[in-house]
């Protein structure tokens, strides 16, 4: 692949902590080095996704004198993202993680999974509309693209382990290998994770657990790397203008069947042009009016009914859980849920766990919640942590169906 000529301007510049001395570089690279926990000389292929914390990874792990293979993925169509007027930086990630490698003096290689990630994760995200879900693609494409796909090549060009630049902590206990919040709970992502399976759990890195984000750059800094300043993404990556339903309409133009906007009572409210408009606990732009505040608290597709009422209604007494996976000490979240274990539930990555416990019900394991929670919604994930532990993950699913308070 040509390289890409990058013609947006520049970011604003964030917050960089330099390094304060030698000692604290040094403390970085050892930092790394006890994170991978291979002997000096091991084959490592590090993900780059072009941003600064996948970079600093292949920089650290290239310091501690690792044999790093740096792996970019091409997922969706940059040349086009890079027009895309106000994707602030878009666009250019292949460019700086090719940049970065030679500036590392290390191998890089670009895969193009374009097609791979159109089927596993875009269409995905929009068949979940139409089923009046919502999804959170990041989870999908680390379960299947990232942590999937991307393993088997790194076992492919010889690696003994591949490293991300995501903030959680690989543990290994007793034995067995855990997953834990990283040092910066303002970073953690074990939420986004929750999907990754005990065998892919041995095989992978995460060397920034240690490091908050401003020591990140810092570090990108000292290493010479030109993407020191560059800002996080804040948008899904495919849809880099944030307005993913233009591309939902693009995909899945069915999306745009109109219906009626229902109150819980019964009542017809109004008319909408498309049950994609609308996702649960969503208030603006439902152009509704009787004297109350009104929020959106279920999605019928089959009837295209978007149904409404108050603010109490949104309020979750239980949920059940699909396409699980568990990283706890009983041999299956089955098993945990038979037992009835308590678990501390998160169900949006913005949200703080809340106390719940496991169990069976109609063949499905549920989490049922010690107070109502809000903002649940079928198709986001459900990640649990250990309530005698509370920075470990153990696991969690996709949430299937929702239970009311009321």
């Amino acid at each position: 692949m040509a390289a890409m000529t990058v013609t947006e301007p520049l970011c604003p510049i964030p917050d960089i902590a330099p390094m304060a001395s030698q000692a604290d570089m040094d403390a970085a690279i050892e930092a790394a080095r006890l994170a991978v926990g291979l002997p000096v000389g091991s084959r490592v292929v590090a993900a780059m996704s072009g941003g600064v914390d996948s970079t600093v990874v292949a920089g650290l792990l290239h310091k501690a004198g690792y044999d790093v293979v740096g792996v970019t993925l091409q997922l969706y169509d940059h040349g086009a993202a890079l027009k895309k007027k106000g994707a602030c930086c878009a666009g250019q990630d292949i460019h700086d993680a090719r940049l970065a490698a030679e500036t590392l003096g290390i191998p890089h290689y670009v895969l193009d999974y374009e097609s791979r990630f159109r089927d596993a994760v875009i269409d995905q995200f929009a068949d979940s509309y139409l089923r009046g879900q919502t999804p959170v693609p990041c989870i999908r494409c680390n379960q299947t693209v990232k942590f999937r796909d991307l393993l088997d090549v790194a076992r492919d060009l010889g690696a003994e382990a591949m490293a991300t630049g995501h903030y959680v902590r690989r543990a290994v206990v007793g034995g067995r290998t855990q997953m834990r919040k990283a040092i910066d709970h303002s970073r953690d992502q074990s939420y986004f994770l929750f999907a990754t399976t005990r065998e892919q759990l041995d095989y992978l890195r995460f060397p920034l657990a240690d490091l908050e984000k401003p020591q990140v750059r810092g570090v990108a800094l000292e290493l010479g790397l030109r993407i020191a300043a560059k800002p996080d993404s804040q948008d899904i990556c495919f849809v880099p203008n944030g307005d993913y339903r233009t591309l939902i309409d693009k995909l899945r133009p069915e999306g745009r069947a109109a219906g009626e906007i229902v109150h819980m009572d019964g009542r017809v409210l109004g008319a909408h042009h498309g049950i994609t408009d609308y996702t649960i606990g969503q208030r603006r732009g439902l152009n509704v009016a009787v004297g109350e505040p009104l929020f959106v608290t279920k999605l019928d597709p089959e009837k295209r009914h978007v149904i409404v009422g108050p603010r109490e209604a949104l309020l979750t007494a239980a949920l059940t859980l699909d396409e699980t996976n568990w990283l706890g000490d009983e041999p299956s979240i089955e098993a945990a849920a038979e037992a009835g274990a308590p678990v501390l539930a998160r169900v949006r990555s913005t949200r703080p766990p809340s106390p719940a416990r496991l169990s069976m019900v109609d063949g499905a394991v549920s989490v049922a919640f010690a107070a109502g929670e809000e903002g649940v919604a079928p198709g986001q994930a459900c990640a649990l942590y250990d309530p005698a532990d509370p920075d470990r993950l153990l696991g969690g699913g996709f949430i299937k169906t929702t239970t009311a308070v009321a």
